[in-house]
């Protein structure tokens, strides 16, 4: 039992909507807290206004409070629980911190006699006043840059004028960087000076001298309340100091650290946590170290929290150090804990890697049309990857091919740079393609030396680069016919794809497939087990490697497999990649629970993701995880290996259901929805005819593969024009065009941006109602679990729309119209599963804007409005196991729910901020009024049209 008797019941408080630099790491984390408390029978009452997480979901806590997150709220849930005994505040990010001090500035938790557990107040407020913190480092020995704090712009223009440039400026208590950069000369200082301490909630900025080039590490620790200390990951960023960390390519363990400084940074990593505070839990430390043979270390900054890295810290050793942090922060001691991985051992270890992990971040630059796309101090990515892999480039390999931005890997695929300007350009400004530019530049012959004196990354990466292009030049000189197996074999346990061998060697990707197949060069799965196999692990958690083949002393070759194979009947779900806008955190929300209905259906179930931020790949959601790339070459290894009864494809947003094609080529059962369905819905020409077939409106429309046609087609459709590629996510590409000048512009740009793709034109119905409906389907019967309407007229993207359930201004005419498409389009397209259908409104007349028989990004959002878990359903009825008729619907809202996108304008302050046709909101929070008289929602209808741009 928790030594902590006392605690019987405890507040947890989330991160609230996804931002840019607070992404759903946090869902992960306070979803593992939860679980990990219940298991010790802890009441956990938790407040977060994200409706689109796992952690928000009635089955994770004893009460779920979708609040704003405040001290109202807190006061509220307080008096209505007041069995709570304490409150855990680090698995929520900075949000949940800074509003944890100021219901603790306010004696909020002294009044309802609530104990803070998992960290101290002093401790946060000593890490987060870079002038307390500086004072304590130089206190007990340990090394900082030189720093100095300015609370006016005059103190400012003094520190810069005592340091000289180029100086780094970071806004105190801000999250991801906000406010943060480094400035070489005046004018940018006197810039950045100014919005640091306008960010900055005190007002306060640190200005210190720029350590550019130094190597940058992290290490992320553990505590007990009886002082013991493990340290779990020691992550290295392969970019150098001047790079946000969530910005950076990070790989761990970390490769070029000499086991001297190694050992000396885990000295000072312990030292600086025991220094801040007495307290139990989780804890990131960051270093600079010197490029040199000195190897000078320097703090950056502590973290006394579950912080970003710990998820991927958590995902890259199987250690769970969320969930061993709740029970920390109930005074469990760390050896009354068992590893979570093998069972048999105690959680005081430190985990030993016998793999690479390379995590990339993933940006979306294209939705902030003028936005600074270099990378410095703030973080602007909105997701990331990781890859596991034998050595460094497997590693690196896995995690290029994860991206989803049209790359098979590094080099390989002739979508390279050549021009050698613009290849010294994109090394001397960090853009988010750093990573494939460093070996287009080794491919156009620029020294090794001349990149390190660019970019500072360490030439131990820089030579594992080389080595790849070398194999490339080599393997290029064969044919498929005369390619060795040695070689082959290299290739891929250096992670090269099929499809980019197949490039080398100028043939089909099948035919290097075959090859690897008759030379019996196949991936074998190995076990992330945190000890390399020195115990026997318990969890099924998986990654795929090459290996030569190994003879038994009976003489018998094999490799070694860690992956069984049961004869159960399984199904494999397809997680949906690295976040991005557009593709948020509610496909993972989806992923979770159809593993979770599959296996109360009776099937073992097993998930591939790539995503280290995500509850899906959690090492105990489904019975088998294989963390590997939602890459075509990767999933069908792994469908061969374990012989699914059939994939699901719906629950994974687009990325899952781009491979549609593929599985139904290959005769692989697609369960629910069958793949011609899913296209059709996709092929606005064919769509329209089924329309047209069921008498249902639409909006006049025609496709073009031109400009030439699109300019015809004009004339015939009338503007304005709605114009947008086929087969995307999120409205990309998408625009509202009102003359034919507009127009040429738009298509030719987006046809060199998408090559070969379809694009439609619609005559845009201005000033029409949007609206849409979410059902399930069982084939035979169609069930709509929702209708929502935007309070922004349509034309704004409906994931940056305020949508609103039930609707509040559809007449019953309307209504019924909806209710009737939704069915005929539902049948019609031979849905199992789930559909999304979005709707206009003008003149009371609804036309159809599209459907999407997939889970939609606001099923979560209904989900969780109504109290029903929908996307059990739907998986059910997907995998044949249940009927409509079996499920009992009783949806419970009291008034209205209202769904709010967020957005993170914030890290980009040049961008237009102007809504439209193509989505730009991160992440979302969930409203509840009672009536339409409610002040909130008067504020947003008086907003409604002041965005919309054309």
């Amino acid at each position: 039992m928790p030594k902590n008797e006392k605690i019987k019941s405890i507040l947890i408080i989330g991160s609230g909507p996804i931002i840019i630099g607070q992404a759903c790491e946090f869902d992960y984390s306070g979803s593992q807290a939860l679980r990990s408390l219940r298991e010790d029978g802890i009441e956990t009452i938790l407040i977060n206004s994200n409706p689109a997480t796992i952690m928000t979901d009635p089955s994770m806590a004893d009460h779920v409070y979708l609040l704003p997150l405040n001290t109202k709220s807190i006061v509220k849930i307080l008096k209505e629980h007041p069995q709570i005994d304490a409150v855990l505040p680090t698995m929520g990010g900075q949000t949940a911190l800074n509003l944890c001090i100021e219901a603790d500035e306010k004696g909020i938790w002294t009044d309802f006699d609530v104990e803070i557990i998992g960290v101290n107040i002093d401790a946060i407020n000593i890490t987060e006043d870079r002038e307390q913190f500086r004072n304590l480092m130089t206190e007990i020995g340990v090394g900082m840059a030189p720093q100095e704090t300015a609370t006016s712009f005059l103190r400012g223009k003094e520190i810069a004028q005592e340091f000289g440039f180029p100086l780094c400026i970071r806004a105190s208590f801000t999250l991801g960087g906000a406010g943060a950069s480094i400035v070489y000369d005046e004018k940018e200082f006197d810039e950045a000076l100014s919005r640091g301490l306008e960010i900055s909630p005190i007002h306060e900025v640190m200005i210190d001298k720029a350590m550019m080039g130094w190597k940058e590490y992290e290490l992320e620790l553990l505590r007990d309340s009886n002082d013991n200390v493990v340290i779990i990951c020691t992550i290295e960023n392969m970019d150098p100091m001047g790079i946000h960390t969530g910005d950076s390519i990070t790989v761990a363990p970390a490769m070029t650290l000499s086991d001297r400084t190694f050992q000396k940074m885990r000295d000072m990593a312990i030292h600086m946590m025991r220094s801040i505070g007495d307290f139990a839990g989780g804890c990131n430390v960051q270093f600079a170290v010197s490029p040199d043979d000195e190897e000078e270390i320097i703090a950056i900054e502590i973290n006394p929290r579950v912080s970003r890295s710990s998820a991927l810290a958590s995902k890259a050793t199987g250690y769970p150090i969320a969930k061993i942090a709740a029970k920390l922060a109930m005074g469990y001691h760390l050896d009354e804990l068992e590893n979570q991985i093998t069972k048999t051992t105690s959680a005081l270890f430190e985990p030993t890697l016998d793999y690479v992990i390379v995590k990339i971040p993933r940006w979306n630059f294209d939705k902030f049309e003028g936005s600074d796309r270099n990378l410095g101090l703030q973080m602007k990515a909105v997701g990331e990857v990781m890859g596991i892999g034998r050595s460094f480039q497997e590693a690196l390999h896995k995690a290029t091919q994860s991206l989803e931005i049209k790359r098979n890997g590094l080099g390989a695929d002739g979508k390279g740079y050549t021009n050698y300007d613009q290849i010294i350009d994109k090394l001397t400004h960090a853009s988010w393609d750093r990573v494939f530019v460093i070996y287009d530049a080794i491919q156009l012959g620029i020294p090794l030396k001349r990149i390190h004196e660019i970019t500072k990354i360490d030439m131990w990466f820089l030579k594992q680069y080389e080595e790849l292009y070398q194999l490339e030049k080599e393997i290029s000189n064969f044919t498929i016919d005369s390619l060795s197996r040695d070689l082959l074999l290299e290739a891929k346990q250096k992670g090269y794809g099929d499809r980019q061998i197949a490039h080398m060697l100028g043939c089909l990707e099948s035919e290097v497939y075959n090859k690897r197949e008759d030379l019996n060069i196949r991936r074998v799965y190995k076990l992330v087990d945190t000890c390399a196999a020195e115990f026997q692990a318990q969890t099924p958690y998986y990654y795929s490697t090459f290996e030569n083949t190994m003879t038994s002393p009976e003489g018998e070759t094999f490799v070694e497999n860690d992956s069984p194979v049961t004869d159960k009947k399984k199904i494999i779900v397809l997680g949906s990649g690295p976040n991005r806008i557009g593709q948020g955190i509610e496909f993972d929300y989806c992923c979770v629970h159809g593993v979770l209905a599959a296996s109360e259906a009776g099937y073992e179930t097993i998930m591939i993701n790539c995503n280290p931020e995500t509850v899906s790949t959690d090492f105990d959601v489904a019975d088998k995880l294989y963390f590997e790339p939602v890459f075509w070459e990767h999933i069908y290894d792994i469908i061969r290996h374990e012989k699914p009864e059939g994939v699901i494809v719906q629950l994974g947003g687009q990325t899952a259901l781009k491979l549609a094609e593929k599985l139904d080529r290959y005769g692989i059962k697609i369960m629910g929805t069958s793949y011609k369905s899913l296209d059709l819905a996709e092929d606005r020409g064919s769509f329209s005819t089924l329309l047209k077939d069921n008498n249902i409106p639409y909006p006049k429309f025609g496709v073009a593969e031109t400009a030439d046609e699109a300019l015809d087609l004009a004339d015939e459709l009338d503007f304005p024009l709605l114009v947008r590629p086929s087969y995307v996510l999120g409205g990309q590409g998408m625009k509202i065009v009102i003359n034919k000048q507009d127009l040429e512009a738009h298509v030719v740009d987006l046809l060199r941006k998408i090559p070969n793709n379809k694009l439609l034109l619609d005559h845009y119905l201005d000033g029409a109602i949007e609206a849409e409906a979410d059902a399930i389907c069982d084939g035979e019967n169609v069930y709509i679990i929702g209708i929502m309407e935007h309070i922004e007229p349509c034309g704004i993207h409906s994931g940056d729309s305020n949508a609103t359930l039930p609707p509040f201004n559809l007449g019953e005419f309307v209504m019924q119209q909806i209710k009737d498409h939704t069915k005929k389009i539902a049948l019609a397209l031979n849905t199992v599963g789930l559909i999304n259908i979005q709707f206009a409104i003008k003149d009371d007349k609804v036309y159809i804007i599209e459907a999407n028989p997939r889970a939609s990004r606001t099923v979560p959002f209904i989900a969780k409005a109504y109290g029903e878990p929908y996307v059990n359903y739907a998986t059910k009825l997907m995998l044949g196991d249940k009927k409509l008729s079996d499920f009992e619907f009783n949806p419970q809202l009291e008034g209205y729910a209202i769904k709010q996108p967020v957005f993170s304008f914030n890290k980009f302050p040049n961008v237009n901020k102007q809504l439209g046709p193509e989505m730009k909101s991160t992440g979302e929070s969930i409203l509840f009024i009672e009536s339409l008289k409610d002040d909130e929602f008067y504020e947003l209808y008086s907003r409604r049209k002041m965005y919309l741009t054309k």
